[in-house]
């Protein structure tokens, strides 16, 4: 049974004051399963009381025993991961298969932080004088206010919560209303494994609303945001009047360059997966496959052959490979950027249809022939659709692959050490990942440049913004 989602304000579950609650909707059937609680101001300044509490009591316990804490949330994580991947799949959509890889990563995630967390050492600098000593302190930023998406409702809160935690900061997650039972889940694992009460805090409600009171609030040292980068940019800005740090996850157009010395069946086998995993809402899902002049018709036979054999269908099904969209808005988005593309001379190779009437199901899609100007070829699509087109020389992929504003992601398929050493270089992109997917795990630097954000969610480099850097010089 889905539930009727709560708030959690300082270590308590309770549903807002007024009793407001938003309708939770199942992308599969298009049916109501479920609300989840509304937060107002009264919830809010709540949150931020217990948030201020919370980071009193939990900066004084030491890393080692934070890490004990944590580790016990990711056994929690993992002791419920059915239960909690079969209520992501009902909220979100995706596989269930998918769902739970998401939630043992979750988990994973969480024992790095625990373990960077004892590990984020200060150090001392050798004075000039004998008696001089210098230290650097690692000292917890204080309450942080995070904003995390529906497309990966475990995966991008875990990060921020996890990473906030072993830093010793307190952390008020506004989770997405869309899909809030995971999310719920992934804080429960927290509150039940021992993190004190206002340590972590849970809400729902308008985004707007909730991130333009955070956001300035006093009490609020540190913002973590996922999401567009529109919305972004809106955050920082709002961050920047008030000098608070920020760590921005934002969207992505990522480029696929496929040399014509290529391993082919494997560029198209690793990129199919990666373009329809989650129905393509990844914001490092590959987009604009650039394949060589060489190998570009056998690469788009192939890869529109692999989206055809993508069996689209309910994600409690145990066969579903891919599932719905995740909410209506995305149906005539998506429409909207195909017919676009082809008034503008794209060819449709396969899908670009919606499938029924009931569920917000899409077909694979793949357009060639896509011309630069088209809006799908400059606004992330976020959705099953691939993009192929070819080019000839080095230089030209690289100039495509650089035109965007975005530098999320990228991918490059090659046998050629000098070709992947000069891609490497070449593209702007805060990861680029080799012959394979091998982009988010928990040891890894996750993030992007340019309007793709700024900041890590992942590997040590994460945990760094939320400590301030204190430096003591002492004489004796």
């Amino acid at each position: 049974m889905y539930p009727d989602v709560l708030l959690c304000i300082d270590g308590r579950w309770t549903r807002s004051a007024d009793g407001r609650s938003i309708p939770v909707v199942n992308p599969a059937t298009e049916e109501v399963v479920g609300s989840v609680a509304h937060a107002g101001r009264p919830e809010l300044d709540a949150a931020l009381a217990a948030a201020e509490k919370g980071f009193a009591v939990w900066r004084q316990v030491s890393a080692y025993e934070r890490s004990k804490v944590m580790r016990r949330a990711a056994a929690l994580l993992r002791e419920r991961l059915e239960t909690i991947a079969r209520l992501m799949t009902v909220e979100q959509g995706k596989p269930v298969a998918q769902a739970r890889l998401e939630t043992g990563v979750g988990a994973d995630i969480i024992e790095w932080m625990a373990e960077e967390g004892r590990r984020a050492y200060g150090r001392v600098v050798p004075g000039r004088a004998a008696n001089i000593q210098q230290l650097v302190i690692k000292e917890p930023v204080g309450p942080v206010a995070a904003f995390s998406p529906w497309n990966f409702p475990i995966n991008q809160a875990v990060r921020k919560v996890s990473a906030a935690l072993a830093a010793g900061c307190s952390i008020i997650l506004k989770a997405p209303e869309e899909t809030p039972a995971s999310p719920a889940e992934l804080v429960r694992c927290f509150i039940d494994a021992g993190v004190p009460a206002g340590a972590v805090n849970l809400v729902f409600g308008v985004p707007a609303d909730i991130s333009s009171y955070l956001i300035p609030h006093p009490a609020i040292r540190k913002i973590s945001f996922t999401g567009s980068t529109a919305v972004g940019k809106q955050l920082a800005a709002m961050a920047g009047l008030h000098m608070k740090r920020v760590t921005m996850e934002l969207g992505g157009h990522a480029p696929v360059v496929v040399y014509d010395d290529a391993d082919l069946d494997a560029a198209v086998t690793r990129m199919a997966a990666s373009k329809f995993r989650n129905a393509g809402q990844i914001c490092v899902a590959p987009t604009r496959f650039l394949v060589q002049q060489k190998l570009y018709d056998s690469f788009v036979d192939k890869f529109v052959a692999a989206a055809k054999a993508i069996k689209v269908g309910n994600g409690q099904d145990a066969a579903t490979e891919m599932g719905p969209l995740a909410n209506a808005r995305r149906i005539p988005s998506l429409e909207g950027m195909i017919q676009d593309a082809v008034r503008r001379g794209a060819e449709v190779r396969s899908g670009g249809n919606r499938i029924g009437n009931r569920g917000y199901f899409f077909e694979p899609t793949v357009l060639t022939g896509t011309p630069s100007a088209a809006r799908v070829m400059n606004e992330e699509p976020f959705g099953p659709l691939a993009l192929i087109s070819s080019f000839t020389e080095h230089e030209e992929a690289m100039a495509e692959a650089n035109r965007l504003p975005y530098g999320l992601a990228a991918y490059v398929f090659t046998r050629s050490q000098s070709r992947t050493q000069a891609a490497i270089a070449g593209i702007e992109s805060g990861m680029v990942s080799v012959n394979h997917y091998g982009l988010a795990l928990p040891e890894v630097p996750f993030g992007g440049i340019k309007d793709s954000g700024y900041g890590s969610e992942g590997g040590s480099e994460a945990i760094e913004p939320y400590f301030n850097t204190k430096f003591a010089s002492v004489a004796s």
